[in-house]
């Protein structure tokens, strides 16, 4: 049984090592690939100047976060909620890079770093695998994967947390992660077993291409 968290941040910048700050968390949780309806989401408070380059992407202004808690002041209820979980992230690194950072600046950096307490799931690696050489932007991919998104307008971190979830179960869902995880296994054998019982029978079979298909696929992508 797997417990998932989609994660994404908005911040001030795009430098965690030269000053930005995270400034928005939404978190959106699954277990077993199913939304449970938890959340978390907080506003942040980042005791700096929003650059505007930032403020084009998801409109949070400096005045808007003047009365907003610290990251210290929720990291305890962020770390417990992330504990144990894997996290699922669009471009990982950039979302973990400004989360270590901000637990580094505490005084008491009992937490270390995120990978001391859940693992990471980059959506965007996995994307850039399933589509080489494609547009793998999360617009992209709720275009190519036909999930509605129109109502995102500009970036928010719950509200991409949710679109994320949609992208991550379609793009995970077909036969291809038929067999990811031992949740998915029982799953697809429950089902070939109900299938049976109603007089049906599955037998799934890993198709591979053979020379000339190959050779034909290489051609293709030579011109």
């Amino acid at each position: 049984m797997t417990r998932q968290i989609v994660l994404d941040t908005e911040t001030t910048g795009l430098n965690a090592n030269q000053g930005d700050r995270v400034i928005e968390i939404g978190c959106f949780e699954m277990f077993n690939r199913k939304p449970t309806g938890k959340t978390l989401h907080y506003y942040l408070n980042p005791d700096r100047i929003v650059e505007e380059g930032a403020l084009k992407v998801h409109g949070i202004t400096n005045e808007f976060l003047q009365d907003k808690p610290r990251f210290f002041d929720v990291v305890d209820e962020l770390m417990e909620f992330l504990k144990g979980a894997e996290l699922v992230i669009h471009n990982a690194e950039f979302d973990v890079g400004f989360l270590d950072m901000e637990l580094s600046l505490l005084r008491r950096n009992g937490y270390g770093v995120l990978a001391d307490h859940c693992t990471v799931l980059d959506t965007l690696t996995l994307a850039r695998q399933m589509y080489p050489g494609q547009r793998n932007s999360l617009d992209a991919l709720c275009k190519r994967l036909q999930i509605n998104n129109s109502h995102r307008k500009l970036h928010g971190a719950l509200l991409d947390a949710e679109i994320l979830a949609q992208v991550y179960l379609t793009m995970t869902g077909g036969q291809k992660a038929l067999f990811a995880d031992e949740a998915s296994k029982e799953r697809t054998e429950a089902a070939a077993a109900k299938a049976v019982n109603q007089g049906r029978s599955y037998d799934l079979r890993l198709v591979k291409a053979n020379d000339q298909e190959l050779k034909a696929h290489e051609a293709y992508f030579k011109d």
